[in-house]
Protein backbone atom coordinates (compact mmCIF):
# COMPACT_ATOMS: atom_id res chain seq x y z
CA UNK A 1 0.00 0.00 0.00
CA UNK A 2 2.81 2.26 0.95
CA UNK A 3 4.56 1.90 -2.33
CA UNK A 4 0.91 2.85 -4.34
CA UNK A 5 0.83 5.36 -2.14
CA UNK A 6 4.28 6.60 -3.20
CA UNK A 7 3.27 6.30 -6.88
CA UNK A 8 0.26 8.06 -6.53
CA UNK A 9 1.94 10.66 -5.20
CA UNK A 10 3.95 10.99 -7.90
CA UNK A 11 1.22 10.84 -10.35
CA UNK A 12 -0.09 13.96 -8.48
CA UNK A 13 2.73 15.48 -8.63
CA UNK A 14 2.66 15.44 -12.69
CA UNK A 15 -1.30 16.81 -12.80
CA UNK A 16 0.28 19.36 -10.46
CA UNK A 17 2.37 20.36 -13.89
CA UNK A 18 0.03 20.69 -16.14
CA UNK A 19 -2.22 22.52 -13.52
CA UNK A 20 0.84 24.78 -13.12
CA UNK A 21 0.36 25.82 -16.75
CA UNK A 22 -3.13 26.96 -16.21
CA UNK A 23 -2.53 29.17 -12.90
CA UNK A 24 0.77 30.66 -14.24
CA UNK A 25 -0.71 32.02 -17.42
CA UNK A 26 -3.78 33.13 -15.46
CA UNK A 27 -1.57 34.45 -13.42
CA UNK A 28 0.21 36.47 -15.87
CA UNK A 29 -3.35 37.92 -17.53
CA UNK A 30 -4.65 38.95 -14.08
CA UNK A 31 -1.06 40.56 -13.53
CA UNK A 32 -1.27 42.43 -17.08
CA UNK A 33 -4.88 43.26 -16.43
CA UNK A 34 -6.07 45.03 -13.71
CA UNK A 35 -9.35 44.09 -12.71
CA UNK A 36 -13.02 45.99 -12.21
CA UNK A 37 -12.84 48.30 -9.50
CA UNK A 38 -15.53 46.98 -6.54
CA UNK A 39 -17.30 49.26 -4.05
CA UNK A 40 -14.26 48.33 -1.24
CA UNK A 41 -11.70 49.54 -3.73
CA UNK A 42 -13.47 53.54 -4.16
CA UNK A 43 -10.19 54.75 -4.30
CA UNK A 44 -9.37 52.66 -7.49
CA UNK A 45 -6.16 51.08 -6.23
CA UNK A 46 -5.44 47.79 -8.59
CA UNK A 47 -6.16 44.50 -7.33
CA UNK A 48 -4.21 41.11 -8.01
CA UNK A 49 -4.39 37.67 -7.75
CA UNK A 50 -1.25 35.22 -7.29
CA UNK A 51 -0.89 31.62 -6.38
CA UNK A 52 1.42 29.89 -3.29
CA UNK A 53 3.04 27.39 -4.47
CA UNK A 54 5.45 24.74 -2.59
CA UNK A 55 7.72 22.05 -4.64
CA UNK A 56 5.57 23.05 -7.75
CA UNK A 57 2.27 22.70 -5.79
CA UNK A 58 -0.22 25.36 -5.99
CA UNK A 59 -2.15 25.75 -2.60
CA UNK A 60 -4.21 28.18 -2.99
CA UNK A 61 -4.42 31.72 -4.39
CA UNK A 62 -4.13 35.43 -2.15
CA UNK A 63 -5.36 38.82 -2.92
CA UNK A 64 -2.95 41.70 -2.99
CA UNK A 65 -3.66 45.62 -3.26
CA UNK A 66 -1.54 48.55 -4.19
CA UNK A 67 0.83 48.14 -0.93
CA UNK A 68 0.97 44.49 -1.40
CA UNK A 69 0.94 42.95 -4.63
CA UNK A 70 -0.15 39.45 -5.02
CA UNK A 71 3.05 38.02 -5.98
CA UNK A 72 5.25 39.74 -3.05
CA UNK A 73 2.76 38.63 -0.32
CA UNK A 74 2.44 34.94 -2.10
CA UNK A 75 6.25 34.71 -2.05
CA UNK A 76 6.30 35.93 1.71
CA UNK A 77 3.69 33.16 2.20
CA UNK A 78 6.25 30.76 0.90
CA UNK A 79 8.88 31.47 2.31
CA UNK A 80 8.02 31.17 5.94
CA UNK A 81 5.95 27.37 5.01
CA UNK A 82 9.55 26.67 3.86
CA UNK A 83 10.96 27.56 6.80
CA UNK A 84 8.88 26.09 8.98
CA UNK A 85 8.79 23.02 7.19
CA UNK A 86 12.73 23.07 7.59
CA UNK A 87 12.47 23.32 11.00
CA UNK A 88 11.92 20.37 12.41
CA UNK A 89 11.32 16.43 11.03
CA UNK A 90 8.10 15.51 12.33
CA UNK A 91 5.89 14.91 10.53
CA UNK A 92 3.05 16.39 13.07
CA UNK A 93 2.31 19.58 12.32
CA UNK A 94 -0.25 22.15 14.98
CA UNK A 95 -2.19 24.83 12.91
CA UNK A 96 -4.02 27.19 15.43
CA UNK A 97 -5.79 30.10 14.50
CA UNK A 98 -6.22 34.10 15.38
CA UNK A 99 -8.46 36.81 14.96
CA UNK A 100 -6.85 40.38 14.63
CA UNK A 101 -7.31 43.90 12.74
CA UNK A 102 -6.40 42.37 9.33
CA UNK A 103 -8.34 39.16 9.57
CA UNK A 104 -7.73 35.66 10.87
CA UNK A 105 -3.94 34.75 11.36
CA UNK A 106 -3.18 30.73 10.35
CA UNK A 107 -0.23 30.22 12.84
CA UNK A 108 1.68 26.57 12.06
CA UNK A 109 3.09 25.04 15.39
CA UNK A 110 2.78 28.74 17.00
CA UNK A 111 4.73 30.97 13.98
CA UNK A 112 2.15 33.23 11.86
CA UNK A 113 2.55 31.79 8.56
CA UNK A 114 -0.69 34.16 6.81
CA UNK A 115 -3.75 36.46 6.97
CA UNK A 116 -6.64 35.54 5.89
CA UNK A 117 -8.37 38.65 4.72
CA UNK A 118 -11.65 40.01 3.78
CA UNK A 119 -10.58 40.29 0.48
CA UNK A 120 -9.39 36.77 0.20
CA UNK A 121 -12.59 35.60 1.44
CA UNK A 122 -14.16 37.76 -1.25
CA UNK A 123 -12.01 36.11 -3.99
CA UNK A 124 -13.06 32.84 -3.40
CA UNK A 125 -16.63 33.87 -2.86
CA UNK A 126 -16.89 32.27 0.93
CA UNK A 127 -16.95 33.00 4.64
CA UNK A 128 -13.19 34.38 6.38
CA UNK A 129 -13.71 30.99 8.60
CA UNK A 130 -14.08 28.87 6.01
CA UNK A 131 -11.04 30.46 3.58
CA UNK A 132 -8.87 30.06 6.69
CA UNK A 133 -9.55 26.80 7.71
CA UNK A 134 -9.13 25.48 4.34
CA UNK A 135 -5.76 27.58 3.97
CA UNK A 136 -4.77 26.10 7.12
CA UNK A 137 -5.55 22.25 5.78
CA UNK A 138 -3.29 23.33 3.03
CA UNK A 139 -0.60 24.21 4.67
CA UNK A 140 -0.26 21.36 6.75
CA UNK A 141 -0.39 18.92 4.02
CA UNK A 142 2.49 20.90 2.51
CA UNK A 143 4.81 21.08 5.38
CA UNK A 144 3.95 17.46 5.97
CA UNK A 145 4.83 16.53 2.62
CA UNK A 146 7.96 19.16 2.48
CA UNK A 147 9.21 17.03 5.34
CA UNK A 148 8.26 13.70 3.88
CA UNK A 149 9.94 14.09 0.58
CA UNK A 150 13.09 15.55 2.56
CA UNK A 151 13.73 12.18 4.57
CA UNK A 152 16.40 10.14 4.13
CA UNK A 153 13.61 6.93 3.25
CA UNK A 154 12.42 9.40 0.21
CA UNK A 155 15.65 10.29 -0.73
CA UNK A 156 16.47 6.17 -0.97
CA UNK A 157 13.33 5.99 -3.19
CA UNK A 158 14.45 8.97 -5.35
CA UNK A 159 17.11 7.28 -6.48
CA UNK A 160 16.07 4.10 -6.27
CA UNK A 161 13.23 5.32 -9.13
CA UNK A 162 16.16 7.50 -10.85
CA UNK A 163 18.10 4.49 -11.74
CA UNK A 164 14.60 2.87 -12.70
CA UNK A 165 14.29 5.40 -15.50
CA UNK A 166 17.74 5.60 -16.37
CA UNK A 167 17.96 1.63 -17.03
CA UNK A 168 14.41 2.08 -18.70
CA UNK A 169 16.17 5.21 -20.72
CA UNK A 170 19.10 2.65 -21.47
CA UNK A 171 16.46 0.23 -23.10
CA UNK A 172 14.86 2.65 -25.01
CA UNK A 173 18.23 3.72 -26.47
CA UNK A 174 19.47 0.41 -27.50
CA UNK A 175 15.66 0.15 -28.73
CA UNK A 176 16.24 3.14 -31.01
CA UNK A 177 19.88 1.25 -32.43
CA UNK A 178 18.23 -1.63 -33.28
CA UNK A 179 15.44 0.52 -35.00
CA UNK A 180 17.87 2.23 -36.86
CA UNK A 181 20.30 -0.59 -37.73
CA UNK A 182 17.40 -2.38 -38.95
CA UNK A 183 15.74 0.36 -40.91
CA UNK A 184 19.38 0.62 -42.95
CA UNK A 185 19.30 -2.83 -44.13
CA UNK A 186 15.69 -3.68 -44.72
CA UNK A 187 14.54 -0.56 -46.42
CA UNK A 188 16.42 -1.34 -49.84
CA UNK A 189 15.05 -5.12 -49.59
CA UNK A 190 11.32 -4.08 -49.34
CA UNK A 191 11.81 -1.29 -51.83
CA UNK A 192 13.36 -3.52 -54.20
CA UNK A 193 10.59 -6.16 -53.63
CA UNK A 194 8.31 -3.30 -54.40
CA UNK A 195 9.33 -1.30 -57.14
CA UNK A 196 10.99 -4.59 -59.02
CA UNK A 197 8.10 -3.82 -61.99
CA UNK A 198 8.54 -0.47 -61.95
CA UNK A 199 12.20 -0.54 -63.01
CA UNK A 200 12.01 -3.24 -65.35
CA UNK A 201 8.60 -1.14 -67.12
CA UNK A 202 10.96 2.27 -66.75
CA UNK A 203 14.28 1.04 -67.88
CA UNK A 204 15.49 1.79 -64.41
CA UNK A 205 14.80 5.32 -64.81
CA UNK A 206 13.38 4.66 -61.04
CA UNK A 207 16.22 4.08 -59.01
CA UNK A 208 15.09 1.84 -56.05
CA UNK A 209 18.26 2.99 -53.96
CA UNK A 210 17.30 6.89 -54.20
CA UNK A 211 13.86 5.99 -52.90
CA UNK A 212 14.91 3.41 -50.05
CA UNK A 213 17.31 6.68 -49.25
CA UNK A 214 14.10 9.20 -48.68
CA UNK A 215 12.26 7.01 -47.24
CA UNK A 216 15.40 6.20 -44.43
CA UNK A 217 15.82 9.57 -44.05
CA UNK A 218 11.81 9.94 -43.26
CA UNK A 219 12.19 6.86 -40.85
CA UNK A 220 15.24 8.19 -39.18
CA UNK A 221 13.96 11.75 -38.94
CA UNK A 222 10.99 10.13 -37.06
CA UNK A 223 13.64 7.73 -34.58
CA UNK A 224 15.72 11.13 -34.19
CA UNK A 225 12.24 13.27 -32.43
CA UNK A 226 11.74 9.87 -30.65
CA UNK A 227 15.08 9.82 -29.09
CA UNK A 228 14.83 13.77 -28.42
CA UNK A 229 11.32 13.11 -26.39
CA UNK A 230 12.32 10.37 -24.55
CA UNK A 231 15.62 12.28 -23.62
CA UNK A 232 13.49 14.77 -22.57
CA UNK A 233 11.19 12.86 -20.65
CA UNK A 234 13.41 10.57 -18.90
CA UNK A 235 15.85 13.64 -17.44
CA UNK A 236 12.08 15.54 -16.41
CA UNK A 237 11.43 12.05 -14.48
CA UNK A 238 14.99 11.84 -12.88
CA UNK A 239 14.38 15.25 -11.79
CA UNK A 240 11.13 14.77 -10.23
CA UNK A 241 12.47 12.02 -8.41
CA UNK A 242 14.26 14.05 -5.71
CA UNK A 243 12.02 16.89 -4.03
CA UNK A 244 14.97 19.49 -4.45
CA UNK A 245 14.96 19.16 -8.46
CA UNK A 246 10.75 18.59 -8.57
CA UNK A 247 10.16 22.27 -9.43
CA UNK A 248 13.00 22.35 -12.39
CA UNK A 249 11.30 19.42 -13.51
CA UNK A 250 7.79 20.08 -13.48
CA UNK A 251 9.06 23.47 -15.66
CA UNK A 252 10.45 21.13 -18.26
CA UNK A 253 7.63 19.38 -18.44
CA UNK A 254 5.65 22.36 -18.34
CA UNK A 255 7.90 23.82 -21.38
CA UNK A 256 7.13 20.50 -23.34
CA UNK A 257 3.61 19.48 -22.50
CA UNK A 258 1.90 23.24 -23.28
CA UNK A 259 3.20 23.51 -26.28
CA UNK A 260 2.30 19.71 -27.63
CA UNK A 261 -0.87 20.01 -25.41
CA UNK A 262 -2.02 23.16 -27.52
CA UNK A 263 -1.12 20.90 -30.73
CA UNK A 264 -3.27 18.36 -29.77
CA UNK A 265 -6.36 20.78 -28.30
CA UNK A 266 -5.91 23.06 -32.09
CA UNK A 267 -6.17 19.46 -33.94
CA UNK A 268 -9.04 18.11 -31.89
CA UNK A 269 -11.16 21.44 -32.51
CA UNK A 270 -9.96 21.58 -35.85
CA UNK A 271 -11.28 17.72 -36.71
CA UNK A 272 -14.70 19.80 -37.80
CA UNK A 273 -12.69 21.75 -40.46
CA UNK A 274 -10.95 18.99 -41.73
CA UNK A 275 -13.82 16.82 -42.33
CA UNK A 276 -15.21 19.84 -43.91
CA UNK A 277 -12.28 19.97 -46.12
CA UNK A 278 -11.66 16.21 -46.67
CA UNK A 279 -15.21 16.43 -48.09
CA UNK A 280 -14.66 19.62 -50.56
CA UNK A 281 -11.40 17.61 -51.49
CA UNK A 282 -13.68 14.62 -52.36
CA UNK A 283 -16.17 16.38 -54.39
CA UNK A 284 -13.86 18.03 -56.32
CA UNK A 285 -11.73 14.91 -57.24
CA UNK A 286 -15.04 13.48 -58.09
CA UNK A 287 -15.92 16.12 -60.44
CA UNK A 288 -12.54 16.15 -61.98
CA UNK A 289 -13.14 12.26 -62.64
CA UNK A 290 -16.07 12.77 -63.92
CA UNK A 291 -14.75 15.16 -66.45
CA UNK A 292 -12.36 13.02 -67.04
CA UNK A 293 -14.18 10.68 -68.49
CA UNK A 294 -16.81 13.33 -70.44
CA UNK A 295 -13.40 14.21 -72.84
CA UNK A 296 -11.95 10.55 -72.98
CA UNK A 297 -15.96 9.85 -74.80
CA UNK A 298 -15.55 12.92 -76.55
CA UNK A 299 -11.86 11.57 -77.89
CA UNK A 300 -13.16 8.12 -78.81
CA UNK A 301 -16.02 9.53 -81.02
CA UNK A 302 -18.55 8.01 -78.67
CA UNK A 303 -20.56 11.45 -77.91
CA UNK A 304 -20.29 14.16 -80.26
CA UNK A 305 -19.78 18.11 -79.73
CA UNK A 306 -20.90 20.19 -82.81
CA UNK A 307 -16.94 22.24 -84.42
CA UNK A 308 -15.06 20.92 -81.65
CA UNK A 309 -11.90 19.83 -82.81
CA UNK A 310 -9.65 16.85 -81.31
CA UNK A 311 -6.90 18.89 -80.20
CA UNK A 312 -8.79 21.12 -77.93
CA UNK A 313 -9.90 18.25 -75.81
CA UNK A 314 -6.85 17.51 -74.08
CA UNK A 315 -6.65 21.79 -73.30
CA UNK A 316 -10.15 22.14 -72.52
CA UNK A 317 -9.97 19.43 -69.67
CA UNK A 318 -7.06 20.84 -68.42
CA UNK A 319 -8.84 24.43 -68.17
CA UNK A 320 -11.62 22.92 -66.90
CA UNK A 321 -10.10 21.45 -64.08
CA UNK A 322 -8.68 24.77 -62.99
CA UNK A 323 -11.26 26.24 -62.80
CA UNK A 324 -13.05 23.49 -60.95
CA UNK A 325 -9.82 23.59 -58.31
CA UNK A 326 -10.02 27.53 -58.01
CA UNK A 327 -13.97 27.02 -56.94
CA UNK A 328 -12.46 24.61 -54.61
CA UNK A 329 -10.17 26.68 -53.00
CA UNK A 330 -12.67 29.65 -52.97
CA UNK A 331 -14.83 27.20 -50.59
CA UNK A 332 -12.02 25.37 -48.88
CA UNK A 333 -10.17 28.94 -47.91
CA UNK A 334 -12.35 29.50 -44.66
CA UNK A 335 -11.86 26.33 -43.05
CA UNK A 336 -7.92 26.17 -43.24
CA UNK A 337 -6.54 27.15 -39.54
CA UNK A 338 -5.02 30.97 -39.79
CA UNK A 339 -7.41 31.85 -43.19
CA UNK A 340 -8.70 34.58 -41.03
CA UNK A 341 -5.20 35.75 -39.15
CA UNK A 342 -3.60 39.53 -40.64
CA UNK A 343 -0.54 37.16 -41.38
CA UNK A 344 -2.58 34.82 -43.71
CA UNK A 345 -4.07 37.71 -45.29
CA UNK A 346 -0.60 39.55 -45.68
CA UNK A 347 0.84 36.12 -46.85
CA UNK A 348 -1.89 36.11 -49.82
CA UNK A 349 -1.61 39.95 -50.36
CA UNK A 350 2.14 39.61 -50.61
CA UNK A 351 2.01 36.47 -53.56
CA UNK A 352 -0.68 38.30 -55.23
CA UNK A 353 1.57 40.93 -55.62
CA UNK A 354 4.40 38.80 -56.51
CA UNK A 355 2.43 37.39 -59.30
CA UNK A 356 1.20 40.75 -60.48
CA UNK A 357 4.62 42.20 -61.30
CA UNK A 358 6.44 39.31 -62.03
CA UNK A 359 4.64 37.05 -64.04
CA UNK A 360 3.51 39.28 -67.18
CA UNK A 361 5.32 37.64 -69.22
CA UNK A 362 3.99 34.25 -68.08
CA UNK A 363 0.42 35.42 -68.33
CA UNK A 364 0.84 37.35 -71.41
CA UNK A 365 2.13 33.63 -72.80
CA UNK A 366 -0.77 31.26 -71.32
CA UNK A 367 -3.24 33.61 -72.77
CA UNK A 368 -1.77 33.70 -75.72
CA UNK A 369 -1.51 30.27 -75.87
CA UNK A 370 -5.56 30.30 -75.11
CA UNK A 371 -6.01 32.17 -78.58
CA UNK A 372 -3.63 30.05 -80.53
CA UNK A 373 -5.26 26.61 -79.45
CA UNK A 374 -9.01 28.30 -79.92
CA UNK A 375 -8.71 30.05 -83.13
CA UNK A 376 -8.40 27.61 -85.51
CA UNK A 377 -5.64 28.96 -87.08
CA UNK A 378 -3.07 26.59 -86.67
CA UNK A 379 -3.81 22.71 -85.34
CA UNK A 380 -1.47 20.18 -84.58
CA UNK A 381 0.24 18.84 -88.09
CA UNK A 382 -0.02 21.73 -90.01
CA UNK A 383 3.13 23.30 -91.76
CA UNK A 384 3.58 26.98 -91.31
CA UNK A 385 6.17 29.75 -91.22
CA UNK A 386 6.80 31.89 -88.31
CA UNK A 387 9.41 34.57 -89.69
CA UNK A 388 12.42 32.64 -90.71
CA UNK A 389 11.29 29.43 -89.34
CA UNK A 390 9.38 26.80 -91.36
CA UNK A 391 8.17 23.71 -89.92
CA UNK A 392 5.09 21.42 -88.90
CA UNK A 393 3.28 21.60 -85.44
CA UNK A 394 4.21 18.65 -83.33
CA UNK A 395 2.50 20.23 -80.09
CA UNK A 396 1.15 23.08 -78.45
CA UNK A 397 0.92 23.61 -75.06
CA UNK A 398 0.21 26.85 -72.79
CA UNK A 399 3.36 28.59 -72.76
CA UNK A 400 4.72 27.83 -76.03
CA UNK A 401 4.40 25.95 -79.22
CA UNK A 402 6.52 23.34 -80.79
CA UNK A 403 7.54 22.84 -84.33
CA UNK A 404 9.71 20.22 -86.20
CA UNK A 405 11.79 22.27 -88.61
CA UNK A 406 11.85 20.53 -92.40
CA UNK A 407 15.43 19.66 -91.24
CA UNK A 408 14.32 17.95 -88.23
CA UNK A 409 15.19 20.82 -85.88
CA UNK A 410 12.74 21.18 -82.91
CA UNK A 411 12.03 24.68 -83.03
CA UNK A 412 10.27 25.90 -78.97
CA UNK A 413 8.13 29.62 -80.31
CA UNK A 414 6.42 31.36 -77.20
CA UNK A 415 3.11 31.36 -77.71
CA UNK A 416 3.32 35.30 -77.47
CA UNK A 417 5.57 35.51 -80.36
CA UNK A 418 3.22 33.59 -82.46
CA UNK A 419 0.43 35.72 -81.38
CA UNK A 420 2.26 39.15 -82.64
CA UNK A 421 4.17 37.59 -85.56
CA UNK A 422 2.56 36.77 -89.41
CA UNK A 423 2.42 32.69 -89.39
CA UNK A 424 2.00 31.34 -92.67
CA UNK A 425 0.04 28.01 -93.03
CA UNK A 426 0.60 25.84 -95.37
CA UNK A 427 -1.74 23.36 -94.61
CA UNK A 428 -4.87 25.29 -94.11
CA UNK A 429 -7.49 24.72 -97.57
CA UNK A 430 -8.52 28.28 -98.62
CA UNK A 431 -10.35 26.78 -101.24
CA UNK A 432 -10.21 23.59 -103.26
CA UNK A 433 -7.66 24.67 -105.82
CA UNK A 434 -4.50 24.43 -103.32
CA UNK A 435 -1.79 26.87 -102.80
CA UNK A 436 -0.47 29.04 -105.77
CA UNK A 437 3.67 28.12 -105.72
CA UNK A 438 5.72 30.67 -107.74
CA UNK A 439 9.25 31.55 -108.52
CA UNK A 440 10.43 34.25 -111.16
CA UNK A 441 13.01 34.56 -113.60
CA UNK A 442 14.75 37.09 -115.97
CA UNK A 443 14.97 36.67 -119.61
CA UNK A 444 16.54 38.88 -122.19
CA UNK A 445 14.26 41.22 -124.34
CA UNK A 446 15.57 39.47 -127.68
CA UNK A 447 13.70 36.23 -126.82
CA UNK A 448 10.38 35.77 -127.83
CA UNK A 449 7.86 36.43 -124.63
CA UNK A 450 5.52 33.62 -126.44
CA UNK A 451 8.65 30.96 -126.40
CA UNK A 452 9.46 32.00 -122.46
CA UNK A 453 5.90 31.49 -121.30
CA UNK A 454 5.43 27.98 -123.35
CA UNK A 455 9.09 27.18 -121.56
CA UNK A 456 8.15 28.06 -118.00
CA UNK A 457 4.60 26.10 -118.08
CA UNK A 458 6.25 23.00 -119.41
CA UNK A 459 8.76 22.93 -116.41
CA UNK A 460 5.87 23.33 -114.67
CA UNK A 461 4.25 20.98 -115.95
CA UNK A 462 7.47 18.10 -115.36
CA UNK A 463 7.31 19.07 -112.24
CA UNK A 464 4.98 16.06 -110.73
CA UNK A 465 3.61 17.61 -107.42
CA UNK A 466 2.09 21.15 -109.19
CA UNK A 467 -1.80 20.31 -110.65
CA UNK A 468 -2.59 20.03 -114.00
CA UNK A 469 -5.42 21.93 -113.57
CA UNK A 470 -6.10 24.90 -112.59
CA UNK A 471 -3.46 25.12 -115.36
CA UNK A 472 -0.20 26.78 -114.54
CA UNK A 473 0.16 30.53 -115.94
CA UNK A 474 2.84 33.33 -116.15
CA UNK A 475 2.95 37.08 -115.25
CA UNK A 476 5.42 39.31 -116.29
CA UNK A 477 6.30 41.37 -112.44
CA UNK A 478 8.81 43.34 -113.78
CA UNK A 479 10.10 45.41 -116.77
CA UNK A 480 14.23 45.80 -115.70
CA UNK A 481 17.14 47.13 -117.43
CA UNK A 482 17.91 44.16 -119.02
CA UNK A 483 15.41 41.65 -118.85
CA UNK A 484 11.62 41.00 -118.55
CA UNK A 485 10.67 39.39 -114.94
CA UNK A 486 8.57 36.07 -115.76
CA UNK A 487 6.96 34.55 -113.16
CA UNK A 488 5.34 30.99 -113.48
CA UNK A 489 2.45 30.08 -111.02
CA UNK A 490 1.16 26.84 -110.26
CA UNK A 491 -1.17 25.51 -107.94
CA UNK A 492 -0.49 22.18 -105.16
CA UNK A 493 -1.99 20.44 -102.41
CA UNK A 494 1.33 19.14 -100.71
CA UNK A 495 2.32 22.55 -98.77
CA UNK A 496 3.77 20.11 -96.45
CA UNK A 497 6.79 19.50 -99.36
CA UNK A 498 7.00 22.82 -100.35
CA UNK A 499 11.14 22.97 -100.70
CA UNK A 500 10.95 20.25 -102.72
CA UNK A 501 8.75 21.00 -104.96
CA UNK A 502 10.15 24.58 -105.66
CA UNK A 503 13.69 22.42 -105.96
CA UNK A 504 12.00 20.38 -108.37
CA UNK A 505 10.56 23.46 -110.24
CA UNK A 506 13.80 25.20 -110.79
CA UNK A 507 15.71 21.77 -112.03
CA UNK A 508 13.16 21.62 -114.18
CA UNK A 509 13.15 25.16 -115.43
CA UNK A 510 17.04 24.90 -116.21
CA UNK A 511 16.66 21.88 -118.15
CA UNK A 512 13.96 23.45 -120.58
CA UNK A 513 15.88 26.78 -120.76
CA UNK A 514 19.13 24.57 -121.65
CA UNK A 515 17.21 22.61 -124.17
CA UNK A 516 16.14 25.38 -125.82
CA UNK A 517 19.07 27.68 -126.10
CA UNK A 518 17.93 30.13 -123.96
CA UNK A 519 19.90 32.11 -121.44
CA UNK A 520 18.85 33.42 -117.98
CA UNK A 521 19.39 36.55 -117.22
CA UNK A 522 19.21 36.56 -113.20
CA UNK A 523 20.20 38.06 -111.28
CA UNK A 524 21.79 40.48 -113.03
CA UNK A 525 23.17 41.15 -116.87
CA UNK A 526 25.79 43.50 -118.08
CA UNK A 527 26.70 42.38 -121.34
CA UNK A 528 26.37 39.10 -124.20
CA UNK A 529 29.47 36.98 -123.10
CA UNK A 530 31.87 35.85 -126.10
CA UNK A 531 30.89 31.91 -125.58
CA UNK A 532 27.30 31.13 -124.96
CA UNK A 533 26.48 30.29 -120.87
CA UNK A 534 24.68 27.24 -121.72
CA UNK A 535 26.01 23.80 -121.85
CA UNK A 536 26.32 22.07 -125.94
CA UNK A 537 27.06 19.17 -124.70
CA UNK A 538 25.64 16.24 -122.26
CA UNK A 539 26.87 15.79 -119.18
CA UNK A 540 29.32 13.22 -119.03
CA UNK A 541 30.09 13.17 -115.26
CA UNK A 542 33.14 14.31 -115.58
CA UNK A 543 34.97 18.00 -115.29
CA UNK A 544 37.50 18.94 -117.80
CA UNK A 545 41.07 19.96 -117.17
CA UNK A 546 43.27 21.95 -119.22
CA UNK A 547 46.55 19.66 -119.84
CA UNK A 548 48.94 22.48 -119.04
CA UNK A 549 47.71 22.68 -115.83
CA UNK A 550 45.89 26.21 -116.07
CA UNK A 551 42.34 27.31 -114.40
CA UNK A 552 39.61 24.72 -114.01
CA UNK A 553 37.68 25.55 -117.53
Amino acid sequence: MRFLYKYLQRLKLLLSALLLITILSTAGQAQDTPAEPSDADAAGSEVFKAPVIIDGDPLFFLRGSSALPANERAERVQNRIIEIAESSESLNVEITYRDSELGTEILADGVVVSVATEADAELDQMEIDIISVLQGDAIREAIVTYRANRSDEARVSGAIEAAGWTFGFAVFIVLILWLHRRIRRRTLEIVQSYLKDVETVTAKSVQAEAIAALIRYGLNFILLILFFLGFYYYLSFVLLSFAETRYFAQLLLTYLTDPVLLIFRGIISYIPNLIMLALITWITLYIIRGMRVFFDAVEAGSFEMRDFERHWINPTFNIARVVVVLIALVFAVPYIPGSDSAAFQGLTILVGAMLSLGANSVVSNMLAGLFVIYRRSTSIGDRIQIGDHIGDVVQIKLMETHLKSIKNELISIPNSQLMNSDVVNFSKKTDGSGLLLHTTVGIGYEEPPEKIEAMLIEAAHRTKSIKTKPEPFVLWTALADYAINYQINGYTTRGSIIPKIKSDLHRNIVAVFNENNVQIMTPSYIADPPEPKIPTEGWDGHLAHEDDGDEKA
